[in-house]
């Protein structure tokens, strides 16, 4: 049995993060192949004149694809 050991997460959840095509907040992380996956929820822009309409944009990035705000 080996141990295998992983550096602490950079980001924490409800923390802003920005990376290319825009910003948002930490959600949640997983540790995954070696390093940290982030669910990172989308700033929001305006709202249109129809309202909102389901779910709000929630995408999945590495640690890598992240900085701090």
């Amino acid at each position: 049995m080996t141990a295998t050991f992983m550096k602490l997460p950079k980001f924490r959840n409800t923390q802003w993060v920005s990376f290319i095509g825009g910003e948002g907040v930490v959600r949640s992380y997983t540790p995954e192949s070696g390093t940290w996956t982030y669910l990172i929820e989308m700033a929001l822009g305006l709202e249109p004149d129809f309202g909102r309409v389901g779910a709000e944009t929630m995408i999945l990035l590495t640690e890598s694809d992240l900085q701090t705000t």
